[in-house]
């Protein structure tokens, strides 16, 4: 059978056990290591992590009330999808605000957190060269960090911080899209040189064409592995298995589960 997760599980002295394998799960949701629709088989988790099954059922209760896994009776818990609206909402917002950061870093940013952006930008062009994908992930997480806390505005960044488990999920499946890195890269140079000149007009239109692409890049993704049939999709109780017509209704009026 094959591991869902490749990570030991190490609670040192500090958390419940059931809280260690509900971080230890949640994160593994929120960098795709897990995807969605993904059956989470109780008794594999346990025997992976080196813990009971009690834990591992509560860390799942936990994860199904914040969204993150579907509980469907009989048949157990399931990562949870996102509808297209879901997908569309979660990148308005963060074109939203990652245009309002780089616009307000161009203009605050110290001579320090320059270096420290271009340093991170090299070091994930090195990430990037080499395909390590644990430092991409890392590094690009670093760069965005930076625009936000050259911000200067606490509220902006305590928005982001509410939101990260979302932002972080959808950035990490569009950064590694086909093709995707390459125009990141891109991307990230034209938002360095803008705030560096302190463009900030500039910064912002480039930050928001930025998100704008990787939504498109991660739309383009998901048609492609929908229309090769590929798993099962999950979505607040509503299962697809194999090609299934029932889908989810949105508010929005679309449907359709990625």
């Amino acid at each position: 059978m094959k591991k869902m997760l490749n990570i030991n599980l190490n609670l040192g002295n500090y958390l419940p056990l059931w809280e260690g394998v509900y971080q230890v799960i949640r994160e593994a949701i929120v960098e795709g290591t897990l995807a969605p629709g993904q059956h989470l088989a109780e008794q594999q988790l346990a025997q992976e992590l080196g813990v009971s099954r009690t834990p591992v059922r509560e860390a799942l209760r936990r994860l199904a009330l914040e969204g993150f896994v579907v509980m469907v009776p009989r048949r157990g818990a399931y990562v949870a999808g996102m509808s297209l609206k879901d997908m569309n909402d979660v990148f308005e917002l963060r074109m939203a605000l990652e245009g309002l950061a780089a616009y307000l870093a161009a203009q605050r940013i110290t001579p320090q957190e320059q270096t420290v952006l271009k340093e991170t930008l090299e070091q994930l062009e090195v990430a990037t060269a080499a395909d390590d994908k644990d430092q991409i992930i890392s590094t690009d997480t670093r760069f965005h960090a930076v625009i936000y806390t050259a911000s200067r505005n606490r509220r902006l960044m305590q928005i982001v911080g509410n939101l990260s488990d979302q932002i972080q999920s959808f950035r990490l499946q569009s950064l590694f899209a086909p093709g995707r890195l390459k125009d990141t890269m891109r991307e990230h140079r034209r938002i360095v040189s803008a705030i560096e000149r302190r463009d900030s007009q500039m910064a912002r239109k480039l930050a928001e064409e930025h998100i704008r692409q990787a939504e498109v890049s991660l739309l383009k993704s998901r048609e492609k592995t929908s229309s090769e049939g590929e798993g099962s999709n999950i979505s607040g109780g509503c299962i697809d298995s194999g090609g299934s017509a029932e889908q989810q209704e949105t508010d929005g009026g679309e449907s359709g589960i990625i």
